[in-house]
């Protein structure tokens, strides 16, 4: 059993980069963009009716202040105004969750504070301290879970602050030989070959190892597979994917 789940909701105003009506058919869990890379209210709110309209898990997709640059450039932001920005965040995508029948189901961060929280422990640790600040606003109920690379300093940060941490790969990167991904400003960090993306996919749901960029093998637990919805034709890829996982007996299914 595997969960799917990609990037939606990145657009602003008149401009659109995913194609959210076509990969919420496929994916089991969205992880939409909560305005500070990509998304605005609108956005934020038609997405969230659309993923509740299919059973498909909300995500809030956290990242730095960073519209123009796609969240992708490096930041530095003190902890306690990382914190604030990602319950912030959180905050404002509850709302449209709520409003449509849903609720926010887990968070993940995005770009640039998603490869940061991998090796900087005190951003790590301001983004749980963000989510524990969403969760008290929540009020009583389960915590929500933190997606992210295994091995990272994330989710050692959310175990120990008693959030459920999710391990993820990736279908449409290349990895380094120590299970970090390939920084997307050298050669072929993003696979573009549906077939590779594909293969790359079924061996990690049936036989739990990934390939990493040496020619190495990776093993891997995750629980989650991630297909960017920024990259083209992006809801073709999740959609092969998926029917290829259900073909070779794998279920699909969200992890929260």
């Amino acid at each position: 059993m595997i969960d799917l789940n990609a990037d939606l909701g990145e657009g602003f105003g008149r401009w659109h980069l995913t194609d959210d009506e076509a990969l919420l058919a496929s994916v089991t869990s969205a992880n939409v963009a909560c305005g500070y890379h990509a998304g605005d209210p609108a956005t934020m709110r038609r997405v969230c009716e659309l993923a509740a309209e299919r059973g498909v898990r909300i995500g809030a997709q956290v990242s730095y202040r960073d519209l123009a640059g796609f969240g992708r450039r490096a930041m530095d932001v003190p902890a306690a105004e990382l914190a604030a920005e990602v319950a912030y965040q959180i905050g404002a995508l509850e709302v449209f969750a709520r409003a449509a029948g849903s609720a926010v189901a887990y968070v993940k961060p995005h770009g640039a504070l998603y490869n940061r929280a991998v090796h900087d422990a005190e951003q790590a640790a301001a983004v749980v301290e963000g989510v524990r600040l969403a969760e008290a606003a929540r009020g009583p109920g389960g915590s929500l879970p933190v997606l992210g690379l295994p091995g990272s300093r994330l989710l050692a940060a959310a175990a120990e602050a008693g959030l459920p941490a999710v391990e993820e790969a990736f279908a449409d990167r290349a990895y380094r030989p120590d299970g970090t991904l390939v920084p997307r400003t050298e050669p072929d960090a993003v696979l573009h070959d549906p077939d590779q993306v594909v293969e790359r996919s079924l061996r990690l749901a049936r036989d739990g190892e990934l390939a990493a960029a040496d020619g190495g093998l990776l093993r891997s637990t995750a629980r989650s597979l991630c297909v960017h919805g920024d990259t083209p034709a992006a809801a073709r890829l999740a959609g092969r994917v998926r029917e290829e996982l259900a073909a070779a007996g794998v279920t699909v299914r969200a992890f929260a």
